[in-house]
């Protein structure tokens, strides 16, 4: 034991009239859900990066952490993964995700960086023996050092695309020797600040020929994971090539990938696209590319990606209603890619902040499974469209518009407005919220 989250029970389901703080009071992992436990419908995961690798900054100011294993070494480094895994043990958390930066110290050539990972790779294995959590995806930094300034795969500059390529490469295999579920491209320099100096189709280009470039590695290891991209609009870059989930898939569908690849689809990224988080997921599955979700907050006041924790019930219901909907998670989950604020210095900020948002998703989850089971919402839905389900629309929609066009004047059409029952349907979601 590190001692650094001592005096920290082991967090249990209380119930609602919990008196500790130390306590879930809606998450119950072996409680059912349309025959399923709760626990195997969200499938948690603690983001390392936010919880062990951020130091506390903002774009204002500097570091305010003071973590015992902030530094460079391999020593810190294995310090970072045993108190990491005491966390995942305190929240019985049955996952967790990385970038390759989280884990390891940056070398001075890639060939230490690489001997760096690989040596963090075994260190984790023996850590996933002895612990529950598991690796639920890996992904690649390819954005904060220097290097990436002008993007990885779109970079104007060949060897750094060829970098970019081994990166990736070295932490797809990581991925796969942690039995990681699934491996996430997150394209924060994939895009450009000004067209002025940009290249816009030969960056596009070279995006594409990289995924289709790391999925056929994905095939050649025998990687039996999900391959999922990341939606966001923008920051860093100005504009990403990756903007929503309709650009992803359109950008799927040019390079012929839209069988291969999903999405990972973060709330805060939802909401600088001008979007709400359900219907990103909502789209995505309706287009067959949804994968996985990244659960956190923005701040509405501010307008950049906060990523707080979540802990707004009702808002996280309706994209749990969506998830259940499309029938729940396969290789993807829950990851808790937020961060406590930097004022929060305590480790005990840490836990409960996970404590929180575990909480509001199950009882966001619980609200939308009970929904979904009563089935008034999808009966209101399917009522409204019901004109649709008639032989006369299916042969409308089969012919010409000259064939639709005639039986406005051959049935005498006359179509009269019928209401959507907006306000009655927020009132069904509040009856179950």
């Amino acid at each position: 034991m590190t001692g650094f989250f001592k005096n920290i029970p082991a967090i249990t389901y209380q119930g609602t009239s919990a008196t500790s703080e130390f306590a879930f009071r809606h998450y119950n992992p072996d409680e059912m859900l349309l025959g399923k436990r709760m626990e195997d419908h969200l499938r948690f995961a603690v983001a390392y990066w936010h919880s062990f690798a951020w130091p506390g900054g903002d774009p204002f100011g500097s570091q305010t952490f003071q973590r015992p294993w902030f530094g460079d070494s391999m020593d810190l480094s294995r310090l970072k993964a045993d108190v990491a895994f005491e966390m995942f043990d305190i929240l019985g958390q049955p996952f967790y995700c990385f970038h390759d930066a989280d884990m390891r110290p940056e070398g001075d050539t890639f060939a230490e960086s690489k001997r760096n990972l690989d040596e963090m790779v075994d260190y984790i294995a023996t850590k996933q023996e002895a612990h529950k959590a598991k690796l639920l995806w890996g992904t690649s930094n390819l954005f904060s050092h220097r290097r990436w300034m002008s993007g990885a795969a779109t970079n104007p500059d060949p060897d750094v695309y060829a970098y970019a390529a081994a990166t990736v490469k070295a932490n797809l295999d990581a991925t796969m020797k942690l039995g990681g579920q699934n491996y996430v491209l997150w394209g924060g320099r994939e895009g450009y600040e000004t067209l002025l100096n940009t290249d816009l189709k030969a960056e596009r280009e070279h995006a594409g020929r990289f995924l289709q470039q790391v999925v056929e590695y994905k095939y050649k290891i025998g990687f039996k994971g999900a391959i999922l991209i990341e939606p966001k609009p923008q920051e860093p870059s100005k504009h990403q090539y990756d903007y929503d989930v309709a650009t992803v898939y359109g950008f799927l569908k040019d390079f012929g990938l839209e069988g291969e690849v999903k999405t990972n689809i973060e709330q805060g990224h939802a909401i600088l696209a001008g979007h709400s988080f359900e219907h990103e997921i909502a789209l995505a599955a309706s287009l067959g590319i949804f994968g996985s979700i990244d659960m956190n907050r923005n701040d509405y006041q501010s307008g950049w990606d906060t990523d707080q924790f979540p802990n707004n019930h009702a808002e996280k219901a309706v994209a749990f209603y969506e998830i259940l909907k499309a029938g729940g998670f396969t290789t993807g989950g829950v990851n808790f890619d937020a961060k406590v604020r930097r004022q929060s210095l305590d480790p005990e900020d840490l836990i409960l902040a996970h404590v929180g948002g575990m909480d509001t998703c199950a009882r966001a989850l619980k609200a939308a499974a009970a929904l979904l089971e009563s089935g008034e919402m999808e009966a209101a839905k399917a009522d409204r469209y019901a004109g649709w389900k008639t032989p006369a629309a299916q042969a409308m929609l089969k012919g010409s518009l000259e064939e639709a066009a005639a039986r406005v004047t051959a049935e005498g059409l006359e179509p009269q407005p019928r209401s959507g029952r907006q306000e009655r349907l927020e009132n069904l979601w509040n009856k179950y919220i």
